[in-house]
């Protein structure tokens, strides 16, 4: 039973456990994370890895008064214990439980909901001065990790905090990974900055020795701490933050409560913003999470003793499908290159990075500039294929347009976690690509209906002569139809299933969707038509044209939002060509943020699954 965990129930109980008792309570946090996150799945080695900080945080601040900014946010496990959380934890991720991310409505103690990378340090610097026009005195900290630091929206942000005249605090818990290792100039920067510490030894050495020198020793040691501490410069290639405006303090131990708490005083008392620099281990308490941090970065539900996840996946995924494809057209087609914002596992470009390590490019967390740098590399000659989330894609708008299509640019985005996505919630599920890519001019945006034919989609993009993007679910292929095959051509939709009276249009995950649909109608005596609807932009006018003739009931059925989706392109069509005889149900998810469940929870309680929508068609009937 924990001696310690027991006693913290609220925000700010943890300032009535003794100095000497912080490692016991830190090991019994860790246990209770790793016993609860085997049962539920959720983001692991993360929240190992910054127990101690959280701790160290929550003794120095005071909630609600005081605000963190967690960036990305799926660390904020440990704070959600320590603010009265933790009886909430054997519901985390599931349906109507605690969320895996920072979230408002669920404690005030979070004051920012977060779930994507390189936002913190805006949102808390907004945050200060906030405090500072309504005459407020509390503390604000953003807790960023080193991977953030590749995001350039990171960078703006340090640009205006250095001009600060009042306190803020910026921790950069660094632990070299993002979800996958760090990679790039930051990266070296940082390594050499862990480094550090023998400057602090040769400094106070130097001074020391200096001192003792009757005379001239304090002349010169006056001199050196005038100079902007020309020791440091000596010592370090760069002093990127002081350079920028902002004092540094570190590296410090991240598992050293006592040490962190010493320099986080030291960090309040400065009129402007400070970096305090803590170094931790990912995976920190759980042996297999610190030998492969990637591998536990986010887990299924597993067993604890073996590291194995409780449901071994023997199923092929779209992730795996696509991993495979593309190494297929790879191997044929020295033109093919492959770039990530650092997710080389989670979008399955390991593979491809193994055998083609020159035409792999991992660019850190910069989705925006993995875009634009593509972009460059089509105009150079090469098909880059962009693997990239849904969800993360957005991040990238306008360079779609401005550098990709603008320029018509043979880059290919393949779009994973497409739709919904399940139990990280509202910041990550994809239900907007559709909206937010099938309005753009040059760009072809498709949705295959099973694992082969995203091979085949992908063998089309590659060949195509601009841009284009393929979207796919997160988790198990879709097998079924594999005998249909029929080639790819711009805009044509594919007929499974030709039927009369109502026309069932699926958009790629929702084929599987359709033919359940198809079989539940057949038992009511209606044959229905099923379209394999492949392209979301240019849609096929004409199949719509030939269903008008003898459909009254056209059934379109997208896992992307109603507005700007494929179901009021056909909505549209219908209202221009004047088909007033036909009837549409558009399918699709409504236009909000979805919070985290399962994927199957999910599409029951939005209407997009097999029952409720032959229910709805019933009722229409």
């Amino acid at each position: 039973m924990p001696k310690f965990l027991d006693n913290i129930n609220k925000a700010n109980d943890i300032k009535k456990i003794k100095t000497q008792d912080y490692s016991i309570l830190a090991e019994e946090i860790r246990n209770f994370l790793i016993q609860n996150i085997s049962k539920t799945g959720g983001h692991l080695a993360s929240n190992l890895g910054v127990v101690e900080l959280t701790m160290a945080l929550h003794l120095f601040l005071g909630f609600p008064q005081d605000k963190i900014v967690w960036d990305v946010g799926h660390q904020a496990y440990v704070h959600k214990v320590l603010t009265g959380r933790k009886e909430l934890f054997s519901t985390l991720r599931q349906m109507d439980g605690l969320s895996g991310f920072p979230k408002r409505e669920e404690s005030l103690c979070d004051s920012f909901d977060t779930g994507h990378s390189s936002t913190a340090i805006s949102a808390a610097l907004g945050l200060v001065k906030a405090r500072d026009l309504s005459g407020e005195n509390n503390k604000v900290v953003a807790v960023l990790g080193d991977g953030a630091l590749t995001g350039g929206m990171a960078f703006e942000a340090i640009n205006n905090a250095g001009r600060l005249k009042t306190n803020f605090i910026i921790v950069l818990n660094d632990n070299n990974m993002s979800i996958s290792e760090n990679v790039g100039g930051l990266a070296n920067y940082l390594a050499k900055l862990r480094t550090s510490s023998k400057y602090t030894g040769f400094k106070e050495n130097m001074e020391n020795t200096l001192n003792q020198m009757p005379g001239v020793g304090k002349v010169i040691v006056d001199r050196l701490k005038r100079s902007k501490d020309a020791i440091k410069y000596f010592m370090l290639p760069s002093m990127f933050f002081e350079d920028m405006g902002l004092t540094y303090i570190g590296p410090i131990d991240g598992h050293n409560i006592s040490q962190m708490m010493i320099a986080f005083d030291a960090a309040a008392k400065a009129k402007k913003a400070v970096v305090v620099h803590v170094l931790t281990k990912k995976g920190k308490g759980y042996q297999l999470a610190e030998k492969n941090p990637s591998r536990y970065h986010a887990v299924e539900p597993f067993d604890v003793a073996s590291g194995k996840p409780i449901r071994e996946d023997k199923n092929i995924s779209y992730t795996k499908a696509f991993s495979d494809a593309l190494v297929k057209y790879a191997q044929s087609n020295e033109k093919v290159v492959a770039i990530t914002a650092a997710m080389p596992n989670g979008t399955g470009l390991s593979e491809f990075m193994k055998q083609f390590p020159s035409r792999f490019f991992d660019v850190g967390i910069a989705e925006q500039h993995a875009v634009t740098f593509a972009a460059g590399l089509a105009m150079g000659g090469y098909k880059p294929v962009v693997a990239i989330y849904s969800t993360f894609l957005q991040r990238a708008y306008d360079q779609i347009i401005h550098d990709v299509c603008i320029n018509n640019l043979p880059v290919v985005f393949a779009i994973d976690r497409a739709g919904i996505s399940g139990r990280d919630g509202k910041t990550h599920q994809g239900t907007f690509d559709l909206s937010f890519l099938s309005h753009i001019p040059n760009l072809t945006v498709l949705a295959p209906k099973n694992c082969y034919e995203l091979e085949q989609m992908l063998g089309y993009a590659i060949s195509y002569n601009g841009p284009v993007a393929i979207r796919y679910p997160k988790g198990d292929a879709y097998l079924g139809f594999s005998e249909h095959q029929a080639p790819i051509e711009l805009g044509k939709s594919e007929l499974l299933q030709k039927g009369s009276d109502i026309a069932i249009l699926a958009v790629g995950s929702m084929v599987k969707t359709g033919q359940e649909v198809i079989e539940a109608l057949e038992k009511e005596g209606k044959k229905a038509t099923l379209v394999n609807v492949r392209f979301v932009s240019p849609i096929d006018k004409e199949v719509l044209e030939q269903l008008s003739i003898n459909h009254r009931l056209f059934i379109t059925m997208e896992e992307n939002v109603k507005s700007g989706g494929y179901g009021q392109k056909v909505a549209d069509y219908l209202c221009d060509s004047k088909k007033q005889n036909i009837r549409l149900i558009n399918i699709s998810v409504p236009d909000l943020f979805i919070e985290h469940g399962g994927v199957g929870e999910l599409q029951q309680k939005f209407g997009i699954d097999a029952e409720s929508i032959v229910a709805r068609i019933k009722t229409e009937l």
